[in-house]
């Protein structure tokens, strides 16, 4: 669409006052459309008929004054002012549900603790705005971290001495007498410093990064487990130069002082790489341990008031992760 056209039909649209007319049904069947693209599946999704679907879209299209979908054999397809407007109506109906959670977070008036176990690659991504969402509502009540492995985690849960766990998952499987929920996905990169031989950029395979030290998890941990089969399954055995380190910010340094390889966060990477502290190699990681879950035991969120918040703050912030896009 030409720059001109577009600037032309933008003036249109903000001169006609449609704030008035569009309703948070417009707004949602238009988000639902860009995602799912069949009006079937947006009607399942949000409970009402298809015609009333259409009916929907064609009264967004009359208000706004231009198309904002197109069809393709079918399926729907947002046009460009139509991929707009679900973006301003993602971010507006995203406010509305953090106004709905906050107001019912604040009048629960829950105190007490919640104990939180996590890995360290997923804790800096995820917690910090669990946590300020959590003590936003309910500033009277405490929060206390433990990083670790989630084979040394797991055992304190099942004790009691934790209430919840968030790690990454290798091989998901069902536990006895625990709850699982999947938070988000995530690939996990390798990095090296900037100055490691690797970081010139070309193409680079298993192989030529086999015989670096690496910086992996602890040995007896399930991610390490993942990393050792990502190995085998490029046909290499286990590094045998390794640091075995839990510490991001020890990881961080080490790759800075050698020239050793590691494993980041997606997130975690890009934001050192855009520093110029790393940069990312380009090896196919075969989404290992991508997916983050986080564990408590049955019944615990009936008895306690404190977890069952703090465990609506994880999803509503894990929530808010989905909507910013990897970059």
């Amino acid at each position: 669409m030409p720059k001109v056209w577009l600037c032309v039909e933008v003036e249109h649209i903000l001169g006609k006052s449609f704030q008035q007319g569009i309703t948070l049904r417009h707004l949602r069947a238009l988000v639902a459309l860009s995602d799912m693209k069949l009006v079937a599946r947006v009607s399942e999704a949000l409970g009402v008929t298809q015609p009333a679907v259409s009916k929907q879209i064609a009264e967004l299209e009359k208000i706004v004054g231009v198309p904002v979908v197109t069809r393709d054999r079918n399926r729907l397809y947002l046009t460009p002012i139509g991929v707009r407007l679900a973006d301003h109506a993602r971010l507006a109906l995203g406010q509305l549900d953090r106004a709905a959670f906050d107001i019912e977070a604040m009048t629960s008036g829950v105190s007490g603790s919640v104990s939180v176990g996590v890995v360290s690659s997923v804790a800096p991504t995820l917690l910090p705005g669990t946590i300020e969402l959590f003590k936003r509502s309910t500033p009277q009540a405490n929060v206390s971290v433990s990083e670790g492995h989630f084979v040394e985690l797991l055992p304190q849960l099942e004790a009691g001495a934790l209430d919840l766990i968030i790690a990454r998952i290798w091989q998901p499987q069902e536990l006895a007498g625990i709850d699982q929920m999947a938070l988000f996905s995530e690939p996990i990169v390798v990095v090296a410093g900037r100055d490691h031989p690797l970081s010139q950029g070309g193409d680079l395979s298993w192989a030529d990064v086999a015989s670096y030290p690496w910086i992996l998890p602890q040995p007896n941990s399930v991610a390490r487990q993942a990393v050792d089969a990502l190995f085998a399954a490029n046909g290499l055995p286990p590094p045998n130069n390794t640091v075995a380190s839990l510490s991001i910010a020890l990881n961080l340094e080490l790759l800075r002082a050698m020239p050793a390889l590691g494993l980041l966060p997606q997130r975690l990477a890009q934001a050192q790489a855009v520093r110029g502290e790393t940069v990312i190699l380009p090896l196919d990681t075969r989404d290992l341990l991508s997916e983050a879950r986080c564990f408590w035991r049955e019944d615990q969120v009936s008895q306690n008031a404190t977890l069952a918040l703090f465990l609506k703050c994880l999803r509503q912030t894990t929530e808010d992760l989905r909507t910013i896009p990897f970059g």
